[in-house]
């Protein structure tokens, strides 16, 4: 047997196991997309309201980011992932009280925790994944975790869509020229529908974590990198003397707001188009699917016909091309450019994380809750969509996608080779 083929078998369980967590993450995170045109509708809100969903959700990862680095080295791996499950578990267990009450912002505390919850898992699981096998193959690893995610996240929004909005379009209709008393009745019960899908969740998530608890998962610690030279690893004092992670970390940051904002606004763009809810409630389905095409080109390219840093300016130079196409035409056209996007953004994340984790040494966790904090672009970014669709349109809002895809491209070709502030 090959030394290849030996190392390959060493990572295959933890490999299935983190891929189960994965499709968790993607059907917990991309039920937003089907959350926000709900809320919207049962809480009666703007879509910059609306948006908030994403922020409290996505905001968890910032402020609970480096807790949760602390918490890992505390618990350990395993623990720790089950602790992050169990947290998540109560996050959809509050959306009982909040859809009693259709009360939003106790539908945004839940939201938070289980962002919170997400924050330790992917702190965990993401540079676990990077180290386990050979650095260039890395984006490889975290493209296949990758059509877990959205494979999960195509699915999440049509079932929750099934039980929620089914009757999206006659629901509306119904409720126009409805008294306060009368309307106020209708919207009762249309926040109750969410009550047994997310105690079903809850159950599920509970049961996850004793799974995990009780798993072969081995620890792993540090990065090991026959590369590394740890005399110019150990002569950096911070974290932040390591550009080509700080520069990570800011790319991060605008990728994550551009892939939510393609996720979690495609419904309410559409609706805002004239498109009737039947059809528009697919419309972030759409965005997981292009992205799942993306990731398995991923894994069939990288890094044998393609290395990671080349596809990430390829998919910086897709996005901008998508952004002049959801803008510039229209209708279902352009709706069908925005769910390219996710095309466009699903190699961005595989690519960063190996690059801006290489050559760490013992900083290596520090270096993933950094990027864990980057998530909180998911939080703000969708706001600043919310705002230009409120005061301009929902379509020319997306303009804002085009600075992040050129943020990505610079990381691309120039910012992931900086090793140091200096100039040589």
């Amino acid at each position: 047997m090959s030394a290849t083929t030996t190392q390959a078998k060493s990572y295959l369980l933890p490999m299935i196991i983190i891929s189960a967590l994965f499709f968790i993450f993607g059907f917990v995170t991309w039920l937003n997309g089907i959350l926000i045109p709900y809320l919207k509708i049962a809480c009666e809100l703007s879509n910059f309201e609306a948006l908030l969903v994403a922020f409290a959700f996505y905001i968890a990862y910032t402020i609970m980011a480096l807790p949760s680095a602390y918490v890992l080295k505390k618990t350990g791996l395993k623990n720790g992932m089950m602790l992050g499950l169990w947290i998540i578990a109560l996050g959809t267990l509050i959306f009982v009280p909040a859809a009693y009450t259709r009360t939003y912002w106790v539908f945004l505390f839940a939201l938070f925790v289980m962002g919170t919850g997400l924050a330790i898992l992917q702190t965990a699981s993401n540079p676990y994944i990077t180290i386990i096998g050979p650095h260039e193959s890395a984006a490889r690893r975290i493209s296949i975790l990758g059509v877990c995610n959205k494979l999960a996240g195509a699915v999440a929004p049509l079932i929750l869509a099934y039980f929620i909005l089914a009757d999206g379009d006659a629901l509306m209709k119904s409720m126009e020229g409805l008294d306060t008393v009368a309307r106020n009745i209708a919207l009762d019960e249309l926040a109750l529908r969410v009550v047994n899908p997310y105690i079903a969740m809850t159950i599920i998530l509970v049961l996850m974590g004793i799974g995990v608890r009780l798993s072969p998962l081995p620890e792993i610690e540090k990065e090991e990198d026959e590369d590394l030279n740890l005399n110019k690893v150990e002569t950096k004092r911070s974290i932040l003397a390591f550009p080509h992670l700080v520069l990570g970390v800011i790319t991060l940051f605008f990728y994550v707001g551009a892939e939510v904002i393609a996720g979690d606004t495609i419904i309410r763009y559409g609706l805002s188009l004239g498109i009737s809810m039947e059809e528009a409630k697919a419309f972030t389905s759409y965005t997981m699917v292009t992205m799942v095409l993306g990731y398995i080109l991923g894994i069939i390219l990288i890094p044998k016909y393609l290395n990671q840093r080349i596809a990430l300016m390829i998919s910086a130079l897709l996005g901008v091309l998508f952004t002049l196409g959801a803008v510039l035409t229209s209708g279902i056209t352009s709706v069908y450019f925005v769910a390219l996007f996710g095309f466009a953004n699903a190699i961005v994340w595989p690519a960063i994380w190996p690059l801006a984790l290489h050559n760490l040494g013992s900083f290596i966790s520090k270096g993933s809750a950094l990027l864990i904090m980057a998530i909180s672009g998911g939080a703000l970014l969708p706001l600043l969509w919310g705002s230009f669709s409120d005061i301009y349109s929902s379509q020319l809002a997306y303009i804002i996608m085009i600075p992040c895809y050129f943020v990505i491209f610079y990381y691309s070709v120039w910012g992931y080779k900086l090793r140091s502030w200096r100039r040589s």
